[in-house]
C-alpha cells in the first residue's frame, strides 16, 4: 500500500489509505464496480418513495463476523455515529447531513428523508461504512484500532492493525458473497516508492498499487511480473483565482502590480489552455500513464461528456488570444504545486512553467509537500494551484470544483479560484435533485459541456491507476483506485 493508514474506525477520518482498508473489514448500503457505477451493496435495492424519501431494502441473512444479524437498527446507528465524533479530523458527516429523519419501516427496511429533494442519497450512502450496533455502541477510535470493536460484515476480518507497518487480515467465513481466495492476508504500508517496488522485485511482495511511472517499462520487461492499469477517476488541473481584485503573485513582467486580473478574463484562461502540450505532457512526464482530458471526470464516470476533446496545443492562437486580451508581452505569476501527492506533480509543474513561457507567461514554480501545500492552497494563497480530483459524477465533481462558492450550502468546497457562472450553477442544482439516473446525467451532461467552455479549470489528464503483481495473479483494474485484496485471484 502506498499511503498510511491511520485508523480503522470507518468513521473518524474520511481519507483514501482509511476507506481503502475499511472495505476489507467493513460494507456500505451501496457499492460501486470497477467502473464507478452504482451497484447494490448491504441493501439490496433502493427506490424513492417522493422528492424527500428514499427507502432502502437490506439483504436478509447477512451477519457481523461475531455471528450477529444485520438489520436496519445497524444502519441507523452508523448513520448517525459520524456526527457523535467530534473530535475527527477529516468528518463524515457531508454525507449525511442532508439525512433529516430516518424511518425504520421493519427489520430489513429503512427510509431516510430530506429537506428538499436530492437525488444523491444512496451516492452518498456509498461513503458511509455500516457497523454493528452491539460493538460500537460507547465504542472509541482505539477500540476499533484494536479490533475489538471492528465488528463489519466485510470479507475479512481485522487480525492486527501495527500504524506505520501494516494490517493483517483473516478471511471472514461469514461473509455474505464469494469467499476471498486467501486465508489471511497483509497490507504493508509502505509509501516510499522505490522501496516498494525492490520489494516487489525481491519477491517480498506479491503485488504493489501506485507503480512510479519511470518503472513500468522494467516491470513490464521482468518475465515474473505483470501490470495491470485502467483510466482512473483522478483529474489533475490547476485552479486560477478569479476574484475581482488582482491576485497575490500575479504581477507585470517588471514586478509592478497589474491593473485588473487577467484570470478573469475567459481569453486568457483559453490562452493558457491553449499552452498546454497535453499529449507531451502524457508522453514525456507521465511515460504514457496518463490520458489528456477534456472533463471534470474521466471517461467511464457517469456525467462524462465524450463530444468534449482536449484542448488542441496552439502557441500562436495562445499568443493571440493574449494580445488581445491586453498583455501582449504577457505577465508573472506563482505556480503552486504539491511535490508528494499526484504521480510526478513537480516535474508537471516545471513542464507547464516552460510551457506558459512559450506564449509569454513567467511562471515561478513553488513546490512543497502536501501538509505544507493544502492548508496555503484552501486559504486561496496562490493564484495558479495544482488540483486531483476525483468523483463518481459528473455534478458532484462540479459542485464541489466549480460552483459559485457558498459555506452554508455545501457549494464550491474546493472552488479554489472562485470562479461562478449562474447557468452551471442552475443545472448542477437542478441535476442532483433528478431522481430518475436518465435524465439527471444528461442534466450533468449540459453543465459540464458548459462549464468546460468556459475553462473555470485548466485541465491535464486523467491518471492511470497502476498495479504490478506476480505473473500467475490477476487484479480487475479500478477507477477508483482501490487495492482490494479480495479482488486479487490465481490466474
Amino acid at each position: 500500500m502506498s499511503a498510511d493508514v491511520t485508523s480503522i474506525d470507518p468513521h473518524f477520518v474520511n481519507i483514501t489509505p482509511n476507506n481503502n482498508v475499511a472495505w476489507h473489514i467493513f460494507e456500505a448500503l451501496t457499492d460501486v464496480d470497477e467502473n464507478v457505477r452504482l451497484i447494490p451493496g448491504l441493501a439490496e435495492s433502493w427506490r424513492a418513495v417522493d422528492p424527500t424519501t428514499w427507502e432502502f431494502r437490506l439483504r436478509k441473512g447477512v451477519r457481523f463476523s461475531d455471528g450477529a444479524e444485520l438489520t436496519a437498527e445497524d444502519v441507523a446507528f452508523s448513520i448517525d455515529r459520524p456526527a457523535t465524533l467530534a473530535s475527527s479530523p477529516g468528518p463524515f458527516t457531508p454525507f449525511t447531513r442532508p439525512i433529516v429523519a430516518k424511518e425504520i419501516v421493519d427489520r430489513y427496511t429503512i427510509r431516510l428523508k430530506t429537506a428538499t429533494p436530492y437525488a444523491m442519497v444512496p451516492y452518498d450512502m456509498n461513503s458511509i461504512f455500516i457497523v454493528s450496533k452491539k460493538a460500537a455502541s460507547g465504542a472509541s477510535t482505539d477500540d476499533f484500532n484494536t479490533g475489538k470493536a471492528a465488528i463489519g460484515t466485510g470479507p475479512f476480518k481485522l487480525a492486527r492493525f501495527a500504524r506505520g507497518d501494516r494490517v493483517e487480515l483473516v478471511r471472514n467465513d461469514a461473509y455474505r458473497g464469494p469467499k476471498p481466495a486467501w486465508g489471511r492476508v497483509v497490507l504493508r504500508i509502505m509509501p516510499n516508492d522505490g522501496a516498494r517496488v525492490s520489494a516487489l522485485l525481491a519477491e517480498d511482495l506479491d503485488a504493489i498499487e501506485y507503480v512510479p511511472t519511470a518503472d513500468l517499462k522494467r516491470i513490464r520487461s521482468t518475465p515474473r511480473l505483470r501490470l495491470e492499469q485502467k483510466v482512473s477517476w483522478r483529474t489533475i488541473f490547476f485552479t486560477l483565482d478569479q476574484r475581482a481584485e488582482p491576485p497575490p503573485g500575479v504581477t507585470d513582467k517588471g514586478g509592478r502590480p497589474l491593473a485588473r486580473n487577467p484570470f478573469a478574463d475567459a481569453r486568457v484562461r483559453e490562452a493558457m489552455s491553449k499552452a498546454m502540450n497535453r499529449r507531451a505532457i502524457v508522453d514525456r512526464v507521465m511515460d504514457g500513464a496518463a490520458v489528456p482530458a477534456s472533463n471534470l471526470v474521466a471517461p467511464p464516470v457517469f456525467g462524462h461528456v465524450a463530444s468534449l476533446k482536449p484542448e488542441p496545443y496552439d502557441v500562436e492562437g495562445a499568443r493571440k488570444l493574449l494580445a488581445a486580451a491586453g498583455y501582449p508581452e504577457g505577465f508573472t505569476t506563482v505556480l503552486a504545486a504539491p511535490n508528494n501527492r499526484y504521480i510526478n506533480d513537480d516535474q508537471i509543474a516545471q513542464t507547464v512553467a516552460q510551457l506558459l513561457a512559450r506564449i509569454g507567461i513567467e511562471a515561478k514554480v513553488q513546490t512543497m509537500p502536501l501538509a505544507a501545500y493544502f492548508p496555503k492552497a484552501r486559504n486561496l494563497e496562490f493564484p495558479f494551484a495544482m488540483l486531483g480530483w476525483g468523483s463518481l459524477s459528473g455534478d458532484l465533481a462540479l459542485r464541489s470544483l466549480a460552483l459559485t462558492y457558498d459555506a452554508d450550502r455545501g457549494l464550491g468546497a474546493w472552488n479554489w479560484g472562485r470562479y461562478s457562472n449562474p447557468q452551471v450553477d442552475q443545472l448542477v442544482v437542478q441535476a442532483l435533485a433528478t431522481v430518475d439516473d436518465r435524465k439527471r446525467e444528461g442534466i450533468a451532461q449540459d453543465a459540464m459541456r458548459l462549464a468546460m467552455t468556459d475553462r473555470p479549470v485548466l485541465l491535464l489528464h486523467h491518471q492511470l491507476a497502476t498495479w504490478a503483481m506476480r505473473r500467475d495473479l490477476a487484479y480487475a483494474a479500478r477507477t477508483d483506485e482501490y487495492t482490494f485484496a479480495h479482488h486479487f485471484r490465481l490466474k
